[in-house]
Order: C-alpha cells, then sequence, then structure tokens
C-alpha cells in the first residue's frame, strides 16, 4: 500500500479531469490518471510529475465499456492498495430538446454520466473503506452539472443524467459516511472548457467558470475530516440569473 495519498481521477487528460489532478499532483499525491486515449495521458502523466506528483500510473478506459470501467478499479487498487479520493470527472455532453434527442444518444449519456461512475463506485467501496480505516477518511468527488439541479433548455438528458449522478452520491453518503466514505457532487455552470465551446459565441469563455475553481473545490474536500459530508456544491456564474447554467 502506498505511504502517500493516493487519487484515481477520470477524464484527467484534459479540461477540469487536468486541472484536478494538476492540483492534486502538487500536494505530492500518488495519481491514477484515465481517459480513453493513451498519448494524452501519458504526456500529461509527465506534466504531473513536474508539478510534484508521486508516482502516476496511465491507465486508458472508455467509459462506455462495462468491463473497462472494472478493469480499471481493479488496476488501481492492484497499483496502490489505497483511494485517498475517486474523482469521477469523465462525462460527455448532448444538447437536444425532448421532442428532438434519439433515445440513443440518451443511452450514451447513461452509460457515460451514470452508469460508469455507479460501476467505480461499487468496485471501490472496499478499498474506499479500508482506506478511511487508516487515513480517516476517503472521498468520493463527482463532477456533475448546474443541469441537474435547475432545467436549462435543451439540456434535458444531459440534465437528466446529472441530477442521477447527484441522487446516486447523496444516496451513497447514507449508506457509506458512516464508514468514513462520503461522496461530493460539485454542479458548475458554464466551465471555459472545450465541451462549452459551441457557446461561447454568447458567453465568452473569459466569463465562465475556470477549471481552476472546480479543481479548488475538489481539493477543499479532501481538506475535510471523516466527520464532515458536504453533498453537492453547486457553482454559478455571475448575473441575474443564477439558477441558469
Amino acid at each position: 500500500m502506498s505511504d502517500n495519498k493516493v487519487a484515481l481521477v477520470t477524464g484527467a487528460s484534459r479540461g477540469i479531469g487536468a486541472a484536478i489532478a494538476e492540483r492534486f499532483a502538487a500536494d505530492g499525491w500518488d495519481l491514477t490518471i484515465s481517459s480513453r486515449g493513451r498519448d494524452a495521458l501519458e504526456l500529461r502523466a509527465g506534466e504531473l510529475g513536474d508539478l510534484g506528483a508521486g508516482r502516476v500510473e496511465v491507465i486508458p478506459a472508455d467509459m462506455t465499456d462495462a468491463d473497462a470501467v472494472e478493469g480499471l478499479a481493479a488496476a488501481h487498487r492492484e497499483a496502490f492498495g489505497r483511494c485517498d479520493a475517486l474523482v469521477v470527472n469523465a462525462g460527455m455532453g448532448q444538447k437536444g430538446k425532448v421532442a428532438d434527442l434519439p433515445v440513443r444518444r440518451f443511452d450514451r449519456l447513461y452509460q457515460v454520466n451514470v452508469r460508469a461512475p455507479y460501476i467505480l463506485l461499487q468496485s471501490l467501496v472496499p478499498v474506499l473503506r479500508s482506506t478511511a480505516e487508516i487515513a480517516g477518511a476517503a472521498k468520493v468527488i463527482a463532477v456533475a452539472s448546474i443541469t441537474g439541479v435547475y432545467p436549462e433548455p435543451e439540456l434535458s438528458a444531459y440534465g437528466a443524467t446529472k441530477a442521477a449522478l447527484i441522487s446516486l452520491c447523496e444516496t451513497f453518503n447514507l449508506e457509506e459516511s458512516v464508514n468514513g466514505v462520503s461522496a461530493t457532487t460539485i454542479a458548475p455552470g458554464y466551465v471555459d472548457t472545450d465541451m462549452s465551446d459551441w457557446l461561447k459565441d454568447t458567453i465568452p469563455g473569459e466569463e465562465m467558470i475556470t477549471v481552476g475553481d472546480v479543481a479548488t473545490i475538489a481539493h477543499s474536500v479532501t481538506q475535510l475530516s471523516r466527520n464532515a459530508v458536504l453533498p453537492n456544491v453547486v457553482l454559478t456564474r455571475p448575473g441575474e440569473n443564477l439558477h441558469r447554467a
């Protein structure tokens, strides 16, 4: 078992996941980083090492492939034997009205945004519990969306999956927080990443939430004791419509 704190971060090659991994690296954590592409992960691993990370394991995984998700969890357990923070960040978006969005696209959203997190939680519960016994606490941090809390036109399917993720983590807390393992969902409005490029003619990237803002919340959660359960954090942008993405 690693003597360092250890995090598993999905969707870690870019955007919010990369920023969260960098924040942990700067604290000297060991890391497992995952996304679909190995080349981008290998490049990121080198950068994380330069920032101060301890050991960095690179494990590509497609979140639509249940076997790959289970394999990711197993590889992390084998590599480190502990998990102080499980960061469920990999996700996908899809824009479309209820009247128009094909069900097959909803199904893919659900696979990535809900089913994969469920598999990771289920697969890593034993190591999260054992880590909490040794370290005092283990945290799950799941990147959701403000659309899972407040409705946004044309984001019904995406918002529904993020609402499901929030509900999953809230129930997880009821079952596991007594064991020192708790989950926090972070539900931001539009974040300045490539996932938001389609909107930047309307909302400039410099007016969006930064990836560093989300990483700050994620890192702060890991500083909480086992007695502090933070179910959900909503990050909004400035302005009159604080209940909009």
